[in-house]
């Protein structure tokens, strides 16, 4: 559905861009900064945190990584495997103990809670 919005929007900017004396340049800026803005949207869905309860491994792992989190698989399965996490402890304490057995580092820890949520 969005594709067929944004391709109407695009014919529509062409169809007036040609019609316009101004010239054609001024007019498919408009339909390609809508295009960009969804695509920024978009992305900026994926790039959010997840749920450490409900996220499955490659979602967190997906998640770990965008956060700067070396090897982010192995620590998705750690995440998982601790389940489930207290829904009101947002710093995930009971994580963080339990992360704290492999020795990865304050630095580490603090990223792989900064991309989940309980």
């Amino acid at each position: 559905m969005k594709i067929k919005l944004v391709a109407a929007a695009l014919v529509a900017g062409l169809a007036t861009a040609a019609c316009s004396a101004a010239g054609t340049a001024s007019e498919p800026a408009p339909a390609a900064t809508a295009s960009t803005g969804a695509t920024a949207a978009t992305t900026g869905a994926t790039a959010g945190k997840v749920s450490a309860n409900t996220a499955d491994e490659s979602q967190i792992a997906a998640a770990l990584k965008a956060a700067g989190v070396d090897n982010p698989e192995r620590w998705a399965e750690e995440v998982v495997e601790y389940r489930p996490y207290a829904a009101d402890d947002a710093d995930l304490t009971s994580l963080r103990q339990n992360l704290a057995k492999y020795n990865p580092g304050e630095d580490t820890v603090n990223k792989i809670v900064s991309a989940l949520t309980p």
